[in-house]
């Protein structure tokens, strides 16, 4: 079992910045991949970002390319999403999960999600 614990969530005005933090206590996350997905209200979920712990390699949707930036700190077992230039359309709810190896665009093939942190953009 891997328990995510997200936060960093808020409230931030059109072209400002968040980072989002999802943390995994007292577990080490080599050899998950890591995803960052959102939903917005009425919306189904969407992959957002991804990066997989052991090569670091990341991925992105075409939405958040060039203003995302996901990446992780091995010490703290702790993944991040830088989010700049924030828009209202990036508003919603925001999870981190993880899943064996490889990162998928797929939610249902994640085994383990946190709890979300709303992310609200005021244009």
């Amino acid at each position: 079992q891997v328990q995510l614990v997200e936060s960093g969530g808020g409230l931030v005005q059109a072209g400002g910045s968040l980072r989002l933090s999802c943390a995994a206590p007292g577990r080490t996350l080599s050899g998950y991949a890591m995803g960052w997905f959102r939903q917005a209200p009425g919306k189904e979920r969407e992959f957002v970002a991804g990066i997989r712990w052991s090569t670091g390699s990341t991925y992105y949707a075409n939405s958040v390319k060039g203003r995302f930036t996901i990446s992780r700190d091995n010490a703290k077992n702790t993944v991040y999403l830088q989010m700049n230039s924030l828009k209202p359309e990036d508003a919603a709810v925001y999870y981190c999960a993880a899943r064996a190896a490889i990162v998928d665009v797929t939610p249902s093939r994640y085994d383990y999600w946190g709890q979300g942190t709303q992310v609200t953009v005021s244009s």
